[in-house]
């Protein structure tokens, strides 16, 4: 499935929306802030500060061009199919060691929210698709790991 475009929920869709809808206010805050042409006076302080706006500019527009082109691939991909993990879905997983957790797959790791695996990340890339009742090996920083997939959902709207 790697190179495929991953579908999202509606909700995980929102939530990307509204992180580019953010994403772009700041840029334009931030673009705002910038002065135009070279004839620009200032200590080193204001260049140095000059040169971080103009950092956080590009930084900015790298997030939201990463979006934009996530949003078009998610498009096309459409809503996971139900009972199939997706972005945003809700999942119960039964790991190894016999412990059982309930994770939601996401775009976007969440201090917060210990539960959000992303869809990148090892574990994340092994469930992307499976159904429950599947197991999935991934790897681990102790090595490698099996876990089963007990039960598929969709993440509750907030």
């Amino acid at each position: 499935m790697a190179g495929e475009p991953e579908p999202i929920s509606p909700d995980a869709r929102r939530a990307l929306e509204k992180d580019l809808a953010d994403l772009r206010a700041e840029r334009d805050a931030v673009a705002a802030t910038l002065r135009s042409g070279t004839d620009y006076e200032g200590d080193r302080a204001d260049q140095a500060d000059e040169l971080q706006r103009a950092d956080d500019l590009t930084r900015l527009d790298d997030r939201i061009t990463d979006l934009t082109v996530r949003l078009r691939q998610a498009a096309i991909a459409g809503p996971p199919e139900a009972g199939v993990v997706g972005v945003g879905s809700s999942v119960t997983v039964r790991f190894d060691d016999g412990t059982t957790q309930t994770l939601h797959i996401g775009e976007l790791a969440d201090d917060e929210d210990p539960s959000v695996v992303t869809s990148d990340s090892p574990l994340g890339r092994a469930l992307l698709g499976r159904r429950g009742g599947d197991s999935v090996d991934y790897d681990t920083p102790s090595g490698p790991a099996t876990a089963t997939l007990v039960s598929v959902g969709s993440t509750p709207t907030d």
